[in-house]
């Protein structure tokens, strides 16, 4: 009888290394059981992620959730014998800290690159001394954090990108640490405590979102600064003396960012942009800038105006999404409209897309769309989004009777 060959066991190692990075923590170490060649491979795994998937706990171990958690990372951890690339814990069962501080303990005695801390709990948890020791941090995405670091801490030498969420964090300690991370490009900074006022100083730095309850927004060296996400929880009656100068948020925002390409100006944020002075046009064209989406209280003069700047200031502009906000007054009485006055003076040579979402089909709202159909030579598409489903054919009726400068500009209405 010819003995069946055992073909996992010889698989080449380089195949071997590429199935057990496609499977989770849980599924490579059941490898084990496959035959003795097998046994430790898991062992030397440069990317462990303990998450809700990659650890399972049977429901007859609910009374113990957080001593097996800890056993089961503990117990990986001591097994393991090769380099650790990127640490994952995001699991809801963790009750102690202590653990954690160890965790990391242990990481910063390695070479770390990534690293990604996903607890939530009512208190925050003080990130340890150590971590600010792992210079070799590529990738940091931390939640639910008291952030404090020591006074010999200098930023992140080799942090490409940083992930802020629910942190509790200094204001002086926050722009030092950006400053330090001299090759930081990609950072995500949403709900922070400990200051409102938000100075960007990263020479590298690409991508750029946040939101959050912050007063003012500035960028001191970001001249690579392409993608911007912003929403603003910017309160009714805000402080117009928080602006710089006298030239107006709008000219001190978009002067900081010669790069931008796509930006999104959510919740609040265009209400900020438009506080102080708003000129016809900005001093520094965006002329890379090629989607720009705004959410836009219609019923708001220096809102218009500031939109209406941005558009004239933005010459390749290809894709605009407009989302209106139906929950704020659109009494028409109140309404100064501007896109009349000035219907031919702004043409988008290259506007192909356009969204409008959540109009009302207040004449302000219509005028705007009207404004934007007679002055796009190459639209193709644009999509309607009414805030209610009723309004559908009124508002179909009254668009299709628009001028058009595109003979292929097709409207689109979609469902609310």
């Amino acid at each position: 009888m010819e003995t069946e060959i055992d073909r996992i066991s010889n698989l080449p190692e380089h195949i071997v290394d590429k199935i057990m990075s496609q499977l989770s923590l849980r599924d490579a170490v059941r490898t084990s059981v496959l035959s003795s060649k097998w046994r430790y491979k898991w062992n030397n795994l440069p990317n462990l992620v303990f998450d809700d998937q990659s650890i399972l706990i049977s429901s007859q171990d609910q009374t113990s959730k957080k001593n097996k958690l800890v056993n089961i990372v503990d117990h990986v951890l001591l097994l393991h014998t090769g380099p650790i690339h990127k640490f994952m814990l995001s699991h809801r069962d963790i009750k102690g800290f202590n653990d954690i501080d160890r965790w990391i303990l242990y990481l910063s005695r390695g070479s770390v690159e990534e690293f990604i801390l996903d607890i939530w709990k009512d208190l925050r948890y003080k990130l340890p001394s150590s971590l600010y020791s792992c210079q070799k941090l590529i990738h940091l995405e931390l939640f639910q954090c008291l952030v404090k670091p020591p006074p010999t801490f200098n930023g992140f030498g080799s942090l490409k990108s940083l992930d802020l969420q629910h942190i509790t964090m200094d204001q002086g300690l926050f722009e030092h640490m950006i400053s330090g991370c001299k090759l930081l490009e990609r950072l995500i900074l949403m709900n922070f405590d400990g200051f409102t006022v938000l100075n960007i100083n990263a020479p590298n730095l690409r991508f750029f979102a946040i939101r959050g309850d912050f007063d003012d927004v500035s960028f001191r060296n970001s001249p690579f600064l392409a993608i911007v996400y912003i929403g603003l929880s910017v309160k009714i009656g805000y402080d117009q003396n928080l602006t710089l100068g006298n030239t107006g948020n709008l000219i001190d925002f978009f002067f900081q960012l010669p790069s931008i390409q796509m930006l999104e100006v959510k919740i609040h944020f265009l209400k900020y942009l438009a506080v102080g002075h708003i000129p016809g046009k900005l001093p520094r064209l965006c002329m890379k800038l090629n989607y720009l989406s705004i959410r836009i209280n219609f019923n708001d003069k220096d809102q218009n105006l500031a939109v209406l700047c941005l558009l004239r200031s933005s010459p390749n502009l290809q894709e605009l999404e407009i989302l209106a906000l139906p929950e704020e007054d659109m009494s028409p009485e109140r309404v100064e409209n501007i896109w009349l006055e000035d219907y031919y003076s702004c043409p988008f040579n290259q506007l192909r897309l356009v969204q409008v979402a959540d109009i009302v089909g207040v004449q302000c709202e219509m005028d705007f769309i009207n404004f934007l159909l007679a002055n796009s030579p190459v639209l193709e598409r644009m999509t309607v989004r009414p805030a209610f489903n009723y309004m559908r054919c009124e508002l179909l009726e009254e668009l299709e009777l628009f001028p058009r400068a595109s003979v292929r500009a097709e409207i689109i209405f979609l469902d609310p």
